[in-house]
C-alpha cells in the first residue's frame, strides 16, 4: 500500500513539473528561429560576452525592462529558438543611458555591475559614405554632442572639425545612433572586430520604428 502511494505521489510531482515547464517549451516552439540583425540587437550594458552564455544564464524575469528609465530594453519574441525572452537594446528605437539600473537589479550573472567605462556593448561605426559632413552635405555633429562619454569616446577630427571619428573609449551605448538626423543611420552599433569605419560598398539599413 505505501509502495502504490509512494509511486503515485512521484507520479503527480512528475505531471506536476512537466505542466509546469509547458508554457516555456510552447513558446520557444512558437517562436522559431528568425535571423536577428545584429546592429539592431545589441547586448545591455555588463552582458555576458559569450551570447550562448547570456542566453542561458538568463531567467526571462523581464526585471532590466521594468526598471529602465528610457525603456529602451525590448526581448526577443520572433527571434525564438534558445534565445526566447532575452533582452536586447535597438539603438534605432532608443538608447542606452548608461544608468546601471538594469545590471543592478539583475537575478542572475547574466549581466554583471560594471563601471560605465568599462562597459562594452560594442563599438560605434560611421559609414562616411552617408554621413552628413563627409559627404560635405552639411554640419551635424549631433552624435559627437550626446555622447555622455565625450572625446574619448566620439569627437570631431582635427584636420575635419566638423567630421566625427569614433574612439577606442566608445562603449557602443547606441545614443549616437538614436540622435542620427539622416534617414539611412550612417551610424551603428557594431563588434569591436569590425572597426570604428565602415567598408566602402557597405549597405546602410533603413532606421526601423
Amino acid at each position: 500500500m505505501k509502495r502504490r502511494r509512494f509511486i503515485q505521489t512521484v507520479g503527480a510531482y512528475m505531471a506536476l513539473g512537466v505542466a509546469a515547464s509547458l508554457p516555456y517549451g510552447v513558446a520557444r516552439l512558437l517562436s522559431p528561429y528568425v535571423h536577428a540583425v545584429e546592429h539592431e540587437h545589441i547586448p545591455l550594458p555588463g552582458a555576458l560576452a559569450d551570447p550562448d552564455e547570456f542566453a542561458r544564464a538568463c531567467i526571462g524575469c523581464g526585471l532590466c525592462g521594468e526598471v529602465c528609465p528610457p525603456r529602451c530594453v525590448e526581448f526577443k519574441q520572433r527571434e525564438g529558438g534558445s534565445d526566447v525572452n532575452t533582452p536586447y537594446i535597438n539603438p534605432a528605437k532608443k538608447a542606452c543611458i548608461l544608468c546601471n539600473k538594469c545590471m543592478e537589479v539583475c537575478p542572475t550573472d547574466a549581466l554583471t555591475e560594471t563601471p560605465v567605462r568599462e562597459v562594452d556593448m560594442g563599438i560605434a561605426q560611421i559609414d562616411r559614405a552617408a554621413c552628413y559632413p563627409w559627404v560635405d552635405e552639411g554640419i551635424c555633429g549631433a552624435c559627437v554632442v550626446i555622447c555622455p562619454l565625450g572625446e574619448t569616446a566620439i569627437k570631431f577630427t582635427f584636420a575635419n572639425i566638423y567630421k566625427p571619428a569614433v574612439e577606442e573609449g566608445c562603449v557602443g551605448c547606441g545614443q549616437c545612433v538614436e540622435v542620427c538626423p539622416e534617414p539611412s543611420l550612417p551610424i551603428r552599433i557594431v563588434h569591436r572586430s569590425e572597426g570604428t569605419i565602415a567598408k566602402h560598398g557597405v549597405a546602410v539599413r533603413r532606421r526601423s520604428y
